[in-house]
């Protein structure tokens, strides 16, 4: 890395880490008492709990940025008997999933047919230039049989028309939707669309039309040849899940993941809103799709199952105004069908800070858990960057981003404490490591996948992406 790109990338980390830890930094006092840490805001009305906190529940008088984090949890249903699932399996099939792939696709399909019953109802769809399929079924043994049969008959042809595959689900689990509560497709896919509709924003306008419907997408990318953004924006998209997978072999895992998900659902068409006082400005939603309308911004979220977490952290601007008086920084509304009570439920809960003169007061009561999922938001987006980098052939501009995200970690650890960050930098380290080994296209295209899939869970994508 040359002196130039070096200083600019230890200039952004610097910017990066002020961000975080509402730098400049200035020491407490000697013999100042501990301070009790702010206390979350939580809040639940239903099947989802929203737990809020603030990077900086004390900030000085003037312009201060800060973070807003809110964790959305699925309640635990133990011992619960799973809800009935509308499912389509839409399998690629074309040339380049030929021999093993193809092998472990068909068997994670015939697991999947073993892990449902008569109550539930299953379309498997395999594409390549053209698109087969055995209509949406009751999974009874019969039928169980006749799905197993198809699934045998896959064979690899053609090219990638991963459109034609998703309307032919669409049709499929569509045509059964009224009697379900949980209609999902699972699209597997190992290469590029190359027919039909190839490009993103046609595909992504099929997936929206699809959740449109009440049915959501996860999208299973395998191997090193598949757009792992087109992937990832279906699942977000189609609020489903996400997975990246080097070895098919892990198909049947995957899929039973995901029928586990999606018949243990709590929540759908979940979305988190923040209503922004005067005086108050949005930055930024890390990694999520936000609209902001007048002081209103909406995050649309994935459907919940039982147990799930997700993570939205904010960047904020706050006016502090008179010391000694709060003022306040957002307030929060969670709204969802919970699939539990049958019925539309929204929570809500706000946000304030408190203004004071004393800098070492704001450093005493930052919030230490806000301040590092704050920095692993921050670290996604270098790892985005990094990713990007590294496919483009700059390796050393790649782990310089890398090398950002340890400097940002280590400063958070002086704030929460360095066994708070220590699985954080060990990631940062096997990052690295990934980018030192990768010497070939397929290595390259594997290592950009797993670092697009580490910044998904960093911005706190936790339970949507596999």
């Amino acid at each position: 890395m040359n002196k130039t790109v070096a200083f600019v990338s230890l200039a952004a980390g610097l910017a990066l880490t002020a961000l975080v830890l509402g730098l400049p930094h200035v020491a407490p006092p000697h013999g100042a008492s501990p301070v009790p840490p702010p206390r979350p805001a939580a809040a639940s009305n239903g099947s989802l709990m929203m737990t809020s906190r603030l990077s900086h529940p004390y900030i000085t008088p003037g312009s201060s940025d800060l973070f807003v984090t809110v964790d959305i949890t699925g309640v635990e249903v133990p011992g619960a008997r799973r809800t009935p699932v509308n499912l389509a399996v839409v399998i690629d099939r074309s040339g380049s999933m030929s021999g093993y792939k193809l092998q472990q696709a068909k068997q994670a399909a015939r697991h999947l047919v073993g892990l449902l019953g008569p109550e539930d109802r299953l379309a498997i769809v395999h594409y390549g230039s053209d698109v087969k399929s055995l209509p949406s079924l009751p999974a009874t043994p019969a039928n169980q049989e006749r799905m197993l049969q198809f699934v045998e008959g896959i064979w690899d042809d053609g090219g990638t028309n991963i459109g034609a595959g998703l309307h032919t689900g669409r049709s499929h689990v569509a045509a059964s939707r009224g009697d379900y509560t949980v209609n999902r497709i699972i699209l597997l896919s190992d290469g590029q669309p190359t027919e039909g509709i190839t490009d993103d924003a046609g595909l992504t306008e099929v997936v929206k039309g699809i959740r449109a419907e009440g049915i959501t997408v996860s999208a299973i990318g395998v191997g090193t040849d598949f757009n792992e953004d087109l992937m990832q924006g279906f699942a977000e998209y189609g609020a489903g899940a996400y997975g990246f997978l080097e070895d098919a072999g892990q198909l049947a895992t995957l899929f039973q993941r995901d029928l586990r998900q999606a018949a243990t659902s709590v929540a759908r068409g979940v979305e988190l809103s923040f209503e922004l006082p005067a005086g108050v400005r949005l930055g930024e939603v890390l990694g999520y799709r936000a609209h902001q309308t007048g002081r209103t911004v909406r995050v649309p979220l994935p459907d919940f199952s039982s147990g799930q977490v997700e993570r939205v952290v904010a960047r904020l601007t706050v006016e502090g105004t008179r010391p000694g008086s709060a003022v306040d920084v957002a307030g929060l509304k969670l709204a969802y069908k919970d699939l539990l009570k049958d019925t539309g439920v929204e929570s809500a809960a706000s946000l304030s800070a408190m203004v004071t003169e004393r800098h070492e007061e704001v450093l005493a009561r930052q919030d230490k858990d806000a301040t590092v999922y704050a920095t692993r938001a921050l670290s996604a987006k270098n790892l985005k960057l990094a990713a990007e980098a590294l496919r483009d052939g700059r390796r050393e501009e790649a782990k310089g981003y890398v090398m950002q995200n340890q400097a940002l970690f280590e400063k958070a650890g002086t704030v929460a404490s360095p066994s708070a960050v220590a699985a954080d930098l060990a990631e940062q380290q096997a990052v690295l490591q990934d980018y030192e080994q990768a010497s070939d296209s397929e290595s390259v295209g594997s290592a950009v996948k797993r670092t697009k899939a580490r910044a998904m869970k960093s911005f706190g994508k936790i339970g949507s992406t596999y």
